[in-house]
């Protein structure tokens, strides 16, 4: 956070920063790193994550490499904004699975002088721009894409292909139904699904 000296008053100056990527790409680890960062800074942070997402913990926010971090679920992003008095941290985990007025909450506590964190994959397993993150990424003032490593072929992955059947967008996954793969082996599996 960052303090503005208005004459007397200092004012504290809110931003977002958005990290986003394919499944197994260490968005979550991203996340949670600068939290921690943030914690050992005496900030005061809370992290929130979409109740849906029970996959690793019903509370704390997990990433594939089991490191974690005490996280509060919320049914809808509205719910962050009650929980967030007093805050210089906000980490938001699995933000494409939130409704849409997450940018508009988001907005609000940066506008509050909050630092907002937000996690989230940018391409659902059929390659398009996931729920609200393009919304989410053209609004922030950072962006970080990061990416995995193709299980085919080793290169940078940034598509999340899904190898069992179904066509609904929200399907929580791990390695048994998602794996990351890079442009080329990704077209060819969706030309061989």
């Amino acid at each position: 956070m960052f303090l503005e000296n208005k004459g007397n008053k200092e004012e504290r100056r809110g931003w977002v920063e958005v990290v986003c990527g394919s499944m197994f790409s260490g968005k979550t680890e991203e996340l949670i790193r600068r939290m921690k960062r943030a914690e050992f800074a005496k900030q005061k942070v809370e992290i929130f994550k979409p109740s849906i997402d029970t996959r690793y913990d019903e509370e704390d926010v997990v990433s594939h490499n089991e490191n974690a971090i005490r996280s509060t679920p919320v049914p809808a992003a509205s719910n962050i904004l009650l929980l967030t008095n007093d805050v210089d941290v906000v980490g938001i985990d699995e933000a494409q699975f939130f409704d849409s007025e997450l940018p508009n909450v988001c907005n609000q506590l940066a506008n509050r002088g909050i630092r907002v964190i937000i996690a989230g994959l940018d391409m659902d397993f059929a390659g398009k721009p996931f729920g609200i993150m393009p919304q989410l990424m053209a609004m922030a003032e950072y962006v970080t894409k990061v990416h995995a490593i193709c299980v085919r072929c080793g290169t940078l992955a940034q598509f999340s292909y899904r190898k069992v059947a179904g066509e609904d967008i929200v399907m929580l996954g791990e390695v048994d139904e998602y794996e990351p793969l890079c442009r080329r082996c990704y077209n060819q599996a969706m030309k061989e699904h």
